[in-house]
């Protein structure tokens, strides 16, 4: 006999996935005797964990997917552990429940690579790397010597107008900390502009997507 989800069960489905992926608490509370309750999710568990993992890694395409799969799977079995068959009907409800786990994963994958797809063409049509000769091309070279966390703190006060509070605040460190760490950045950045200076002028430097300037 093949087992089957009816469609109130798919909608309640979608709704228990929906709200466990997104870490929600369950909606209501299961009658019964939670120690039972509990025995009976881990048999389940026990007796159909290998067969759904192998079920859904043969549908995905790397193991973090399949591993939220499974979690999500079995969440919604937990959460529906009433409305699960004993014995191997019960391993047939899993692999409908993963099945359309699955496909609600696939189409939020299409969903994100489409927006990313979106977006990654945006900033290609509208996005010119900054090129930069003569003086301002040694300012950029300097900058682009220092040190990761010497840049950050810079472009935090440079760029984002930032004060010296809301820098500490993204940097998880006090405001005094901020301040002797910004004078010693500037003081390093002072001295790579000098040594760029005494040297002859380099070619343009062009800054790239995700580079400082």
């Amino acid at each position: 006999m093949v087992v089957s989800l009816g469609g109130t069960e798919m909608r309640r489905l979608d709704a228990d996935i929906w709200l466990v992926s997104r870490g929600a608490a369950l909606r209501y509370p299961h009658p019964g005797d939670p120690d039972e309750r509990r025995r009976r999710f881990e048999e389940v568990y026990a007796a159909n964990c290998g067969p759904i993992l192998g079920y859904v890694l043969r549908r995905t395409d790397n193991p973090d997917d399949a591993a939220d799969v499974v979690a999500e799977t079995f969440l919604t079995a937990w959460r529906r552990l009433d409305c699960v068959p004993p014995g191997d009907q019960g391993r047939l409800w899993l692999y409908g429940v993963a099945r359309h786990v699955l496909a609600n994963h696939r189409r939020g994958e299409r969903r994100r690579i489409a927006a990313n797809n979106r977006f990654r063409a945006q900033l290609a049509a509208q996005y010119q790397p900054a090129e930069y000769t003569g003086e301002l091309a040694e300012i950029a070279a300097a900058f682009r010597s220092l040190p990761e966390p010497d840049r950050e703190l810079l472009a935090l006060i440079g760029w984002e107008g930032l004060d010296h509070g809301q820098v500490a605040a993204v940097l998880g460190c006090s405001r005094n900390a901020v301040r002797i760490r910004l004078h010693r950045a500037r003081r390093r950045f002072a001295d790579a502009v000098a040594s760029r200076q005494a040297t002859p002028s380099p070619a343009p430097v062009h800054v790239t997507h995700g580079d400082y300037a």
